[in-house]
């Protein structure tokens, strides 16, 4: 994004509604084909990412990952939008 732009979603409020709809966006590159395969939704609410997958043992292991999970999707959209997630089964 430009700067006019970041500038003008921040100002309006729409940084990070916009932000929190990157990180869902950028979940199957950040994932991996597999994971998303295994992946019912995801969503992000007021920084808390919510994950609802198919396999008790991708839950067992996105749990036990969860701040690297957190990490990367962050770094991946290039702000801390996600503050903390959930792990569904």
């Amino acid at each position: 994004m430009t700067d006019a732009l970041v500038a003008y979603l921040r100002e309006s409020g729409l940084e990070k509604p916009v932000l929190e709809v990157q990180v869902e966006e950028v979940w199957p590159r950040v994932m991996g084909d597999m994971v998303t395969k295994l992946t019912r939704s995801v969503e992000v609410k007021e920084g808390m990412l919510i994950v609802k997958v198919s396999s008790a043992a991708l839950k067992a292991q996105l749990f036990e990952n969860r701040f690297e999970l957190v990490r990367k999707l962050n770094e991946a959209v290039g702000a801390e939008v996600i503050k903390d997630c959930r792990i569904l089964g």
